[in-house]
């Protein structure tokens, strides 16, 4: 079962990212901007792999794949 806060967390993060990424592009800082976007998917994409990590385990449980 998904638990609702992790993808609150990842919609948090989402928006934080893209304001701050709105906020140095208009302050002609490109180069951080894109720092920040890399940064922000790298977050996301370790919470996603920590889930999906679960899941490969408990499936494994269910089959008593050891």
């Amino acid at each position: 079962m998904v638990d609702v806060g992790i993808i609150f967390k990842i919609a948090a993060i989402g928006i934080l990212v893209t304001v701050i990424t709105q906020i140095l592009k208009k302050s002609d800082r490109d180069d951080i901007a894109t720092l920040v976007s890399i940064t922000g998917l790298i977050i996301v994409l370790t919470l996603v792999i920590n889930m999906v990590s679960e899941l490969f385990d408990t499936i494994k449980n269910i089959f008593y794949l050891y």
